[in-house]
């Protein structure tokens, strides 16, 4: 029988994370959970993916910032499952501020939890993946790698960077069997967003409908938010058998966003 793939998939205990969790492991494939949140919640999500898709589920709590607990996290997949065959980067801080204004402590969090953080990921998946040429690798990344918005300079500088760290690795991996790619989704209706409608409500003298159409309607012709599910399937699609061909490339789920 062969080996069955084993995925990491940062920032999973929520959102986007949880949902591309679940995508891959009704894929069949082994899972490591992580981020931070609830210990209970966390272990009833460990145990319901695990239990409904008959897969093994770990979490690990690691710090994306932190380096030592990268590799700590990465080695103890190594040692469960031999190594990590599919890799999503998705862990993110949000926080918007003028860049006169923007705290330098924050500034730093997000380069070392979003950027750094993909490069030590990938650092260590890759002699797993070389050896059995064959891995995935996907960076979530967001529009604001293709577009700015004011008040997100630290998102953009980023999403910027870790598309260019795609099509970089995607170059070093294009004869060994491994794809590198990355997804880019416009405003998702995520807990994030949902919290900034009430608010939005409030202050306006809106309901909740016009508030959310509000928050889309300088960005997104569609109209409509971008749903976990759709990202989660895009991001499965590229950890297939089926995309062995794609690499390199960045895939906008926004909306219409760049077409203005």
């Amino acid at each position: 029988m062969p080996r069955r793939k084993a995925a990491l998939v940062t920032g999973s205990t929520s959102s986007i994370g949880l949902a591309i969790a679940g995508e891959l492991a009704a894929w069949g494939m082994n899972l490591m959970l992580n981020g931070f949140g609830n210990p209970a919640e966390i272990e009833a999500q460990r145990a319901r993916l695990a239990g409904m898709h008959g897969v093994d589920v770990l979490h690990d709590g690691a710090d994306m910032s932190q380096q030592a607990a990268i590799e700590a996290m990465l080695a103890r997949a190594a040692r469960r499952w031999g190594g990590i065959d599919v890799l999503v980067n998705n862990a993110d801080i949000p926080h918007v501020a003028p860049v006169d204004d923007f705290p330098v402590d924050k500034w730093n969090a997000i380069l070392a939890f979003e950027l750094s953080a993909a490069f030590h990921t990938t650092r260590l998946v890759l002699p797993h993946m070389k050896f059995n040429r064959w891995g995935r690798i996907v960076n979530v990344s967001s529009a604001h790698a293709l577009v700015a918005s004011p008040g997100k300079s630290a998102a953009v500088a980023t999403m910027q960077r870790i598309v260019g760290f795609t099509k970089t690795a995607a170059l070093e991996l294009a004869e060994l069997g491994v794809t590198v790619n990355a997804v880019c989704p416009g405003h998702v209706l995520a807990p994030r967003v949902q919290g900034q409608i009430p608010d939005t409500t409030r202050s306006r003298g809106r309901t909740d409908e016009q508030a959310g159409r509000g928050l889309l309607r300088a960005a997104q012709p569609s109209k409509r938010f971008v749903t976990t599910d759709e990202v989660a399937q895009r991001v499965a699609f590229l950890c297939s058998d089926a995309a062995a061909s794609i690499t390199g490339t960045v895939m906008p789920i926004h909306g219409g966003w760049t077409a203005h």
